[in-house]
């Protein structure tokens, strides 16, 4: 537990170093934009979709999923409203005493603590949060609802294609990343560049399967609190594998799958780790790259 525990550290202190950060946001919000385009084009035709499915699940469940849709929505904009204000009212000060190459470093770490403060306010207050907008949406007449909660499956969708995006844009570029990581870190350049093992592979077959398996999964979205599981553990299954192979084909001279799963225990908690950025917006960015990192320090310590 020991070795997993410093691999998350070096790669929580190395996807917030300008280096590796600016690879991780400039595609991060490349892919944010290419989706925000699409959507934009097929928006009419996600919400009218999104509405056909609500027009099968009984109206209690609709009631009851959307006030937690808003609420979980209301947090997102409290958490991006936090960090604007921090910067519309401190952003001299900070900029005075911020040097220039920790400020995006510092950025996120604001992003961070705003998380974790709406976090704890959430935690004491959600259940209140939710009863009103479950009285809310009890006034409002059906089809308002229904449209309402249309409009935010369709927010929903595009995160979900973001995240996807990303996880299979931090496999294709991970030796890049990680020989970048090795070379600044360690003496000499030990990711291993000459394996033929063909990773991409499973980051395409677990994509198809996290589609389909969200798309069977979908009518559990409107159980409060199972959603959440039902969301991470489909998060932890798309993004589980592709760490874990890409980090060993960078390690190993031959990927063994036996090999993977003697340290089954460790790239699951990574993994877990991992996922959790998902939750917070712009963070979101970053959980691929931290896995890709913290498996291929856990393994490559390992190895040696």
């Amino acid at each position: 537990m020991k070795n997993v525990i410093n691999a998350m550290m070096f790669a929580f202190k190395e996807v917030v170093t300008w280096n590796t950060m600016k690879y991780i946001l400039l595609s991060g919000f490349m892919v944010t934009v290419v989706w925000m385009g699409i959507g934009y084009l097929i928006w009419d035709w996600m919400v009218a979709l999104s509405s056909r499915i609500l027009e099968l699940v009984p109206f209690s469940m609709v009631r009851a999923n959307g006030a937690w849709m808003l609420s979980t929505f209301l947090w997102f904009q409290a958490v991006l409203l936090t960090f604007a204000l921090i910067y519309a009212f401190m952003g001299n000060f900070i900029v005075r005493k911020v040097s220039p190459d920790k400020y995006t470093s510092f950025s996120i770490w604001v992003i961070l603590g705003s998380s974790l403060l709406w976090a704890v306010v959430w935690y004491f207050k959600g259940s209140e949060i939710y009863h009103q907008f479950l009285k809310l949406l009890t006034w409002l007449p059906f089809e308002t609802i229904e449209k309402g909660i249309a409009f935010l499956i369709a927010f929903y969708l595009i995160y979900n294609a973001i995240i996807v995006t990303m996880v299979f844009v931090s496999s294709l570029f991970s030796e890049q990343i990680i020989s970048s990581v090795e070379s600044r870190h360690f003496e000499g350049d030990d990711v291993n560049r000459d394996h033929e093992f063909k990773i991409i592979k499973y980051t395409l077959k677990d994509t198809v399967l996290f589609m389909l398996a969200s798309l069977v999964a979908f009518p559990l979205l409107f159980i409060p609190v199972i959603n959440i599981l039902v969301q991470v553990v489909l998060w932890i299954y798309l993004l589980k594998d592709t760490i874990s192979y890409d980090a060993a084909a960078l390690v190993y001279e031959n990927v063994d799958k036996k090999e993977i799963k003697k340290h089954y225990f460790a790239l699951s908690v990574i993994s877990n780790t991992a996922v959790l950025f998902n939750f917070v917006p712009i963070l979101n960015f970053f959980g691929p790259y931290f896995g890709e990192i913290a498996s291929f320090h856990y393994l490559k310590h390992v190895e040696k």
